[in-house]
């Protein structure tokens, strides 16, 4: 007999997505970059993303004492993200206590999900970073795997490579190509706001093109669209920035958050001691996110302020 009258505690809103749901959907968007990274980097990008997505699963399927650990899939879209933004060929076990360190740092600290303040994969990259510097930096050319320097390290390369991402960088970020396919994706699913990577990017775009020290306008915005395609800021502003639970709810808040995410990038990035800014520009924007819902939030109807 079909269920007429559900009794249960708030909130009574139903909707047919589910945590689950979503999270097949994100890893759906990210298969175009994680391919791509394969294709570059061969086994050695395989490797790191079966290791990355198996070490956050089983960390929580401990914690939870479950047995099941693909569970709600958040754990395996925070393993494949954190692959993805680590260098292509890096030691096994950095993978494995990364992919740990994002599920109990990053995430069960703060009481699981949806209470998480930091992004829990860049949580664990920017632990990596400062624990194993060497390995972190270490960074190689496609196909060849031959050590290279990224080209915000000085790298010269061409625009086609940056778009399809035939360039030294980490694992899923080099292909703007991919991560628009996916990003596109998670749009059209409505998983995403278009305002965090629209003021991110745009962000980006504007001060590469406005800081630019010297040269004609041609040189500008090529300087601009350069900053937009290389490095992280596409795999952050489309997958990292957006994540639901530490980015704000209100629609100004969600561009303000975009717009700081891309400032902060940008002043790493020309005026900082890193190269690429994304990492600790996002998780910084993170601790603000409470402070910008607060003061972004609508005013209740009738509400007086004293």
């Amino acid at each position: 007999m079909e269920t007429k009258l559900v009794v249960s505690s708030s909130p009574h809103i139903r909707a047919s997505q589910s945590i689950r749901s979503v999270m097949i959907d994100v890893l759906v968007a990210l298969f175009p970059a994680a391919l791509a990274g394969v294709i570059f980097f061969r086994w050695g990008g395989f490797l790191t993303i079966i290791l990355g997505m198996l070490s956050a699963m089983v960390t929580e399927a401990i914690i939870l004492r479950k047995k099941n650990i693909f569970g709600d899939g958040s754990a395996a879209v925070t393993g494949l993200l954190l692959a993805l933004v680590l260098p292509p060929i890096v030691p096994w076990w950095l993978v494995v206590i990364g992919g740990a360190v994002a599920i109990t740092i990053g995430k069960h600290v703060f009481g699981g999900i949806g209470n998480n303040i930091f992004n829990p994969a860049l949580t664990a990259r920017a632990i990596l970073t400062l624990s194993w510097v060497g390995y972190m930096v270490h960074w190689v050319r496609p196909i060849d795997l031959a050590t290279s320097a990224t080209p915000l390290a000085g790298a010269s390369t061409s625009f086609y490579n940056l778009f399809v991402g035939a360039i030294p960088g980490s694992l899923g970020e080099t292909s703007a190509f991919a991560l628009i396919l996916g990003g596109g994706w998670l749009l059209y699913k409505g998983h995403i706001d278009w305002r965090i990577p629209g003021g991110y990017i745009g962000t980006v775009f504007v001060m590469g093109t406005l800081l630019k020290s010297s040269g004609n306008l041609a040189g500008m915005l090529s300087a601009g669209i350069f900053h937009v395609l290389a490095g992280g800021v596409m795999l952050g502003a489309l997958f990292m920035a957006t994540d639901m639970v530490t980015s704000p709810v209100t629609p100004r808040g969600k561009l303000i958050f975009g717009i700081g995410c891309g400032v902060m990038t940008m002043l790493i990035r020309l005026y900082g001691v890193f190269p690429e800014g994304v990492t600790f520009a996002i998780l910084l924007m993170n601790a603000v996110t409470p402070l910008i819902d607060k003061l972004t939030m609508p005013r209740k109807y009738g509400e007086v302020t004293s």
